[in-house]
């Protein structure tokens, strides 16, 4: 398509019914109130000239371009800052106010530099557009004075330059950074003639709090902010909407090309996740999808000691079909299974496990999820009915108080964190529960009501806590209780014991019980109540206690069901609730659909003409453990890098290296191919044809923008294989998976790549009932009929900190990085965060003679691994903190094999270790990490 423009209609839109009518030269036009003049005439098809406003930020009124005049009032107001009123007429081109524009115009290019044929954004400039609008033939005012046009440009940042000989100081870049982004990393430093923008106190854009998420890029409306690549490139010629392959937010972009090479990409305004806003990886970290590391033909080899070999796409998927054979004539039908991947599309997972129970004629299929959000899936399947979030993201802009647990959103899901930042600055209030002080806890015009600092696997013994206040202290909602829910009162009377008081698990969490009891009051009282979580939540052995404590929560006080309120799971990955939805766990078939039900099972053996066994097959441990035990031989694994991603990495090799058949299908030779047999490129999301499902169960177009750069797609891949094993599974094109889904999933029957086309995006359930998708679930009813109490018994986990180990390990992410790094590294990201980091407690660090920026050890039992260490004070004493981006340092040497009761998910965040310097550790500054 050509180069996609979204109109600006210069100031945001206002809520409700248009019931104010008014003429705007002459044209009658009706709007809700409180909207500008500016958008009214925009509406009625008049664009009024305009420097300082943009429809996503609030009106400015500074560049006093876009006055008019109105019927009946004195002056020329402007049209961005005056609301309309009944019967107003307005008049935007007069005499009048064409002579004042172009006298501003004229002063605006008397300090600009008259460079518009050779300049970047040459064809893409507000201020040479409005130049030609207001009929702009001279400048009266020549360059004798004192001006800007000999500031330097600032080219620290990796993806854009700043040139403040450019800059017309219209705020828009500090606007954006404040109230979109939530930042406040830019000022205007001055006053009159020495106004000027300012990173942090006038440092380096590197080097002050900017997070280069591009907001003040997509809103200057010169080239004052430009990306490097268009300055290298040109100009992109031509748009293609798409959906970005980061995160579980799901942030719509326009991939911007010229020719056949991506230019940038800019976040769609009308995108339903993101509204326009974007984070550093989104925007700009791209790059990996050309990197030279990647790989674009098959390669096989006989041994893993072996050299790879290139070979064409039929003699690899020829060598796969025929070792998969052999192991299950050697070693029974079960012997082999797939792996799914979260960072895939719907259509290429949903293949997968196909090609697993259809052509491996077995269940042993299982995900990535399987290590993250396993819990989320059962806990809420129990008490709710159904695997999925709640809410919709809009959703947090009606809400009051806003808890946040387990989760890093500023780092982990920048986007919607930026819409929360919004709602807490407008007053809602924040409960954090974590062990480490996130930045949310205190940030710029944010600071958390409370923040209950536990002890890493206590969740379930605070969660517990809270819901005891709500019910002995008489907060429960009874008229929600008892129309909706069902197993109260056991519930009730189990929470309601002294074990579960905020006093007696004081020492337990280390959470002071005044503290704990004043946030539970605010979370039942204080009007709609959210809660979003993360891994900090679900990788416990009591993750999937932990989820469905936090729906007791949420029904107790009625918390459920309405805008601003939920139970709201932050997706890691970009497709994970996807990768769930299309049936990639062992024990269920899509649309979490047990393999034990006959009725679902016919459907199935219906459609794809193949009989499918009843009982689950095996998940990624019990693949693991039958590996090392010699019943397990043979893996096809989905671009997802198990040897870095998964625990206990020790075991994971030792399973990998006793495969007869290891398939890996990547961009990348990661750790996990290290150990494969076979390796078949995988394709970029640019080069992707399909959907991804957000963490808000948001449908989202993913269109290519070139061919695949291997000459097939994935599901294309799976389809070949399925076929040599003697299984007929072809489809013409992507969109007829996404119609065979549709014909098997109840929750995506109505959803087809012609719906998603016209509408933007659906949030599932999408069916008869929910045409257009639904964005709030259990508006009147559960889906399980009535959401269901469940007693949620705090259980210690077996890993315990002791005198050989300690320190407490808890993991998480940072914002410039990505899961394990294999995209994120191999872009400029790495200016960010270079390498994991340890960070320790200045007390834990003193009493091990460790400085900032030494070379330490780090062991558990094990495993042990070296990094450097970061003094932080934002753990307690006793609580050291790392990610886990880098196999060079392969944080997950030293967890453990411990895992939630009920999923196998791993509990990463709590591994006892010991810290110690290193004895040849020379001590150097330690890197920051990139924050919000």
């Amino acid at each position: 398509m050509t180069l996609y423009k979204e109109h600006d209609l210069g100031t945001p839109a206002m809520p409700g019914p248009a019931t104010v009518s008014l003429e705007v030269d002459g044209h009658p036009v009706a709007v809700p109130e409180g909207t500008s003049v500016m958008r009214a005439a925009a509406l009625s098809g008049i664009d009024i000239p305009k420097l300082c406003a943009t429809d996503s930020l609030e009106a400015f009124g500074s560049c006093r371009l876009c006055l008019v005049e109105i019927d009946g009032r004195r002056g020329t107001p402007a049209s961005c800052t005056t609301p309309v009123a009944e019967g107003m007429k307005v008049r935007t081109q007069t005499p009048r106010v064409e002579k004042l524009r172009q006298g501003v115009m004229e002063l605006y290019i008397s300090d600009h530099p008259l460079d518009c044929l050779t300049c970047s954004a040459n064809g893409d400039c507000e201020l040479q557009d409005m130049s030609g609008v207001v009929g702009l033939r001279q400048v009266r005012y020549g360059y004798e004075g004192e001006n800007h046009l000999d500031a330097e440009t600032d080219h620290s940042n990796p993806y854009f330059d700043f040139t403040p000989s450019k800059c017309i100081a219209c705020s828009r870049c500090v606007r954006a950074c404040g109230e979109v982004q939530g930042t406040f990393a830019l000022t205007i430093e001055g006053r009159g003639f020495e106004s000027k923008v300012a990173a942090s106190a006038g440092e380096l854009f590197m080097d002050s709090e900017c997070v280069s998420c591009g907001a003040c890029v997509q809103a200057c409306p010169t080239a004052t902010l430009e990306e490097k690549s268009v300055v290298e490139l040109g100009m992109p010629t031509r748009s293609v909407l798409t959906t970005c392959a980061y995160c579980g937010v799901g942030c719509s972009f326009k991939a911007e090309l010229r020719g056949d090479e991506l230019v940038r990409m800019v976040p769609h305004k009308d995108g339903g996740a993101n509204e326009g806003h974007s984070c550093v990886k989104g925007r700009f970290a791209f790059g990996y999808a050309t990197h030279p590391d990647r790989v674009y033909k098959p390669m096989v080899r006989e041994k893993i000691t072996d050299e790879w070999r290139e070979v064409e796409w039929d003699t690899a998927i020829t060598y796969v079909a025929e070792k998969m054979r052999e192991v299950q004539a050697r070693h029974g039908v079960g012997a082999i299974g797939g792996i799914t991947s979260s960072r895939c599309t719907n259509e290429e997972v949903y293949a997968v496990q196909k090609m697993v129970r259809a052509a491996f004629g077995n269940n042993n299929v299982d995900t990535c999820a399987r290590v993250c959000h396993s819990p989320t899936g059962y806990g809420l399947k129990q008490t709710f009915g159904t695997s999925a979030g709640t809410q919709d993201f809009r959703s947090v802009a009606r809400s009051d108080v806003i808890v946040v647990i387990g989760a890093n959103p500023t780092d982990g899901h920048p986007v919607f964190a930026s819409r929360m930042k919004r709602r807490l600055r407008e007053g809602a209030k924040l409960v954090v529960i974590d062990p480490r002080r996130i930045d949310l806890v205190r940030s710029p015009h944010i600071e958390a009501a409370h923040h209950l600092q536990l002890a890493p696997g206590t969740n379930v013994a605070v969660v517990n806590a809270m819901a005891h206040v709500v019910v002995t202290e008489g907060l429960v909602d009874r008229s929600f209780v008892d129309e909706r829910c069902e197993d109260f009162d056991g519930w009730a009377e189990f929470i309601a014991r002294p074990e579960n008081s905020p006093e007696a698990v004081e020492g337990i969490t280390g959470v002071p019980a005044a503290e704990l009891r004043a946030a539970a009051r605010l979370y039942a009282t204080g009007g709609n109540a959210a809660i979003y979580y993360g891994l900090g939540v679900t990788e416990h052995s009591q993750g999937s206690t932990m989820v469905m404590g936090m729906a007791n929560l949420a029904m107790a006080t009625g918390n459920i069901g309405r805008e601003g309120v939920g139970v709201n799971p932050l997706r890691g990955q970009n497709n994970v609730q996807g990768s769930c939805d299309m049936g990639s766990f062992p024990h269920e078939l899509p649309g979490y659909r047990h393999v034990s039900d006959d009725a679902v099972r016919e459907v199935f053996e219906t459609l794809w003409d193949r009989p499918l066994m009843a009982e689950p097959g095996l998940r990624i441990p019990n693949m693991f453990d039958a590996a090392i035990d010699g019943t397990f031989r043979a893996l096809f694994v989905q671009g997802e890098d198990i040897a870095q991603s998964d625990p206990n990495t020790k075991h994971v090799t030792a399973a990998l290296e006793a495969l007869d058949l290891l398939v890996v299908q990547d961009l990348f030779v990661n750790e996990t191919a290290k150990f494969a047999h076979v390796f078949l490129p995988g394709t970029s999301f640019l080069e992707k044809d399909g959907t991804f499902t957000n963490a808000e169960r948001r449908i989202n177009r993913v269109r290519p923008v070139m061919a695949p750069k291997t000459g097939k797609h994935e599901w294309e891949i799976v389809c070949e294989i399925a076929q040599a094993m003697d299984y007929p599974m072809a489809y013409a094109r992507t969109s007829e998976i996404m119609d065979e889904i549709a014909a098997v999933t109840p929750t995506f029957a109505g959803v087809s790549f012609e719906k998603l086309d016209k509408l933007g995006s659906v949030q599932w359930p999408c069916n008869d009932k929910a045409p257009e998708g639904t964005p709030i679930m259990h508006v009147d009813g559960f889906v399980r009929g009535k959401g269901r109490f469940v007693p949620t018994t705090f259980v210690p986990t077996e890993e315990r900190s002791t005198r050989k180990f300690p320190l407490i390990l808890t993991t998480g992410r940072i914002l410039s990085q990505y899961n394990v790094g294999a995209q994120t590294r191999r872009t400029k990201n790495v200016a960010w965060h270079p390498e994991d980091l340890l960070e320790i407690h200045p007390h834990d660090a003193e009493v091990r003679g460790i400085t900032d920026g030494d070379e330490v050890s780090l062991a558990s039992r094990v495993g042990e691994t070296k990094l450097r260490a970061v003094l932080s004070d934002r753990m307690p004493v006793g609580v050291v903190y790392t990610t886990f981006h880098h196999p060079v340092t392969g944080a997950n040497v030293v967890t453990t094999e411990n895992s939630d009761w009920a999923t196998n998910c791993p509990e990463y965040k709590v591994t006892a270790v010991q810290v110690a310097l290193r004895q040849s550790s020379q001590s150097s500054p330690a890197v920051p990490a990139m924050a919000e």
